[in-house]
């Protein structure tokens, strides 16, 4: 009885994986390199652009501020020897002074720069998407994945990263 039933489920076992291995083999897979994509799209350096144009008087503001506490360091390190103590003072409280407006103003700046980013970011990415989805099923794709997920392809000829760019380089 025990060998009934062991030979029972081994040919169980043995036609349910015959039978999702030809399934599996049916399936049309295709992959996206979803990173070079996104690189590729004339899009990506619209945004650099733009985000540029957006902050560039606070951009320009934090560079001055650069400038003015690298000139003071250096006059403090220059002119120490030959300054009275008030001028140290005033020195010292300038840089302080200098330093405070510059943490005030880098770090808000930094923040909002890399949120626009994002929000830009994800407006491509979202259309990236609509192109893959598109795509796969105008190609009757079954599953389609990131290239950076697949270890290995006989050939190239289901990767869709070309038609993606070429439809989303179309959108404006």
């Amino acid at each position: 009885m025990k060998t009934l039933n062991k030979s029972v489920l081994t040919a169980a076992i043995l036609a349910t994986s015959m039978m999702s291995a030809a399934a599996m083999a049916a399936q049309k897979v295709g992959f996206v390199n979803v990173q070079g994509v996104f690189q590729s799209l004339p899009q990506a350096a619209q945004i650099q652009e733009s985000i540029r144009t957006e902050f560039k008087d606070q951009f320009e503001e934090v560079a001055r501020l650069e400038k003015d506490i690298k000139y003071y360091l250096e006059k403090q390190q220059r002119d120490a020897a030959t300054m009275s103590d008030k001028e140290k003072k005033e020195l010292e409280s300038k840089l302080i002074s200098l330093r405070d407006d510059y943490q005030a103003k880098v770090q808000p700046l930094q923040q909002n720069a890399q949120r626009r980013q994002m929000e830009e970011r994800n407006k491509i990415l979202g259309l990236i998407k609509q192109s893959i989805d598109s795509i796969a099923a105008k190609e009757k794709y079954d599953l389609v994945l990131n290239a950076e997920a697949v270890l290995y392809t006989a050939d190239d000829k289901n990767d869709l990263s070309q038609q993606v760019i070429d439809q989303v380089s179309k959108i404006k």
